[in-house]
């Protein structure tokens, strides 16, 4: 039977698993949009108030569960507006899928209405992507783009759509010719490379540390290797150190945790890498967020570098001996080689600097960020997923926010994107109905993506808002206090709107707090809208000189910090 080339991209979607995708009609993708109703029984389609948070609620969806999230935007300024959410993806690893419509395969090149090379133009940014000019091939590149997403590092493919084929009738690839193909890419993206002599060498190093550190990057998360990453702390007595993405790898509770490592790292854990024999990256990239100055960067210890991408070795730092394969497999075999307990020569050094955690400020405010984040954190429980925007709020939340559990700490980290926060939210709860998800966003961050407030009181989408109003760019207003003599260029945003009206205009529930009792009367009020499966926003107003501390200056050595 022939299918339309839209029915056939529907049809191949729900083979792939697909339940869910975030997305804007256009006229180009008018003949997919068709399909979509016909089938909304099969696939649920969450219309966005603007493509750009279609990208970033996918990609929460895909963050939040290891799945490919899945976005459509039609031609020319809908295939340019999900750019960034797709380099916000591609900076963390994040596997998605991104359909566009284009006009028609005859109107490509002649600068017709709403054209734009949206292949030409995210080639920087995705895996691979494909432009189909044939609807034969339409099932087949479904099935690649999914492998691809998903396969060795994940990260965002784009599938660019010409209208004519979307129209075009063909049959649907599901001969075994054309499964076997898909089966025999995805053992080839598999990237096993990994040699029995570089698990020894690995296992050598770390049987020789006695200083070791462990510094755990989002890649851990991304191979499910959290008990591994545990059991080896735990063999070698070494701390655990963790860039933004690596966030959950290890319970904050943990005794053996010392938090964020670098810019806004803790005491413990800057202190640590200065001071090791041995630091062991596992699924990080040596980030310059973390690394601060590569010359002065764990000066004194070896390099042992644990990654699945081969391009991530020797790109920022140097290592002595490195191990690529997927993480979970690869730290398995390491585990295999090491003996039941080695002893380290940490002798209570790093249970000393955990005390040095600058404490004087955060009860100095009649509402400090802290007290938001653990009160928060107390009533929506261990199972909650917390959001961040970017910004003083996102460094809070990694800060205070007690972390247990691996996806459930959902941030822009290497793009650093503004806007991220709401739409990612909503993707993360559609993801996980049974599970509490909150977003901290900032006042200046809220702004960018406030108007998603309309998607999730339309499809009932209950998230709590938390929104720390300051009044001003909070993070930048920190880099001119410390670094630009106090001359705040353009960082004042005390302007409308009020947040509490708007939460109310858009159909939810809004609440103000400016102190620690408003807090709590708002969560409370909060909880209950959650509990009907209602959205709620509280806007926690502040102080405007509230810092992000520790901080590195910029190209400073990490352990010579701002406390």
């Amino acid at each position: 039977m022939q299918y339309t080339g839209a029915r056939i991209l529907i049809e191949a979607l729900i083979e792939q698993g697909v339940d869910t995708v975030f997305g804007y009609p256009g006229g180009s993708v008018l003949f997919i949009y068709d399909e979509l109703f016909k089938h909304k029984d099969r696939i649920r389609h969450i219309l966005v108030s603007h493509e750009q948070h279609a990208a970033h609620a996918a990609d929460g969806y895909a963050r939040s569960t290891g799945k490919v999230g899945v976005c459509v935007a039609t031609s020319g300024p809908g295939a340019t507006n999900l750019v960034t959410g797709i380099a916000t993806a591609a900076m963390d690893s994040v596997p998605l899928v991104a359909i566009t419509g284009n006009v028609s395969t005859a109107l490509l090149g002649k600068d017709s209405f709403q054209e734009v090379d949206i292949a030409g133009i995210t080639m920087p940014i995705v895996k691979h992507n494909w432009i189909v000019k044939d609807v034969k091939e339409l099932t087949e590149v479904v099935r690649e783009a999914f492998i691809v997403a998903q396969s060795a590092r994940p990260g965002p493919v784009l599938i660019d759509i010409p209208k004519d084929i979307t129209a075009a009738l063909g049959i649907p690839q599901a001969s075994a010719a054309s499964k076997e193909r898909a089966r025999r890419l995805a053992e080839r993206n598999k990237r096993i490379t990994f040699r029995d002599e570089d698990i020894s060498r690995a296992a050598a190093m770390l049987g020789a540390a006695k200083r070791p550190l462990l510094y755990a990057g989002g890649g851990v998360i991304i191979s499910q290797a959290s008990n591994e990453l545990s059991r080896l702390a735990e063999r070698l007595h070494a701390p655990v150190a963790l860039s933004l993405m690596g966030i959950g790898a290890i319970p904050k509770n943990h005794p053996l945790h010392t938090g964020l490592i670098g810019m806004h790292g803790t005491v413990a854990s800057n202190k640590a890498v200065q001071k090791a024999d041995l630091l062991v990256a596992i699924g990080a990239r040596f980030s310059d967020r973390v690394t601060s100055h590569p010359d002065t960067f764990a000066k004194e210890a070896k390099i042992l570098h644990f990654d699945i991408d081969p391009a991530e070795i020797n790109k920022n730092i140097q290592a002595e001996t490195w191990v690529i394969g997927d993480i979970q497999k690869t730290l398995q075999k390491v585990l295999e080689q090491l003996p039941a307990q080695i002893k380290s020569e940490w002798n209570g050094e790093i249970d000393q600097w955990k005390e040095r955690i600058p404490r004087a400020h955060h009860r100095n405010t009649a509402l400090h960020p802290r007290f938001i984040l653990e009160e928060t954190a107390k009533r929506l429980g261990e199972e909650a997923i917390a959001v961040t925007d970017v910004g003083q709020h996102q460094i809070w939340t990694a800060q205070f926010y007690p972390f247990t559990r691996p996806r459930s700490f959902l941030s822009s980290g290497g793009l650093g994107t503004m806007g991220f926060g709401l739409g990612a939210a909503e993707g993360a709860k559609i993801a996980n109905p049974d599970k509490p998800v909150v977003l901290f966003t900032g006042d200046g961050c809220f702004r960018m993506n406030c108007a998603e407030m309309a998607t999730l009181n339309t499809y009932h989408i209950p998230v709590l808002v938390v929104i720390f109003n300051n009044r001003v760019l909070g993070m930048v207003r920190q880099w001119q206090r410390f670094f630009y003599e106090e001359r705040y260029s353009e960082t004042d945003i005390d302007r409308p709107p009020d947040f509490v009206l708007l939460a109310q205009a858009y159909g939810l529930a809004g609440y103000q707090a400016k102190d620690e009792a408003s807090f709590i009367t708002a969560l409370d009020k909060a909880a209950q809208e959650l509990a009907q499966g209602r959205s709620a926003v509280i806007e926690a107003l502040i102080d405007r000189d509230e810092q992000v501390l520790p901080m590195v200056p910029g190209g400073m050595p990490v352990d010579e910090q701002i406390l």
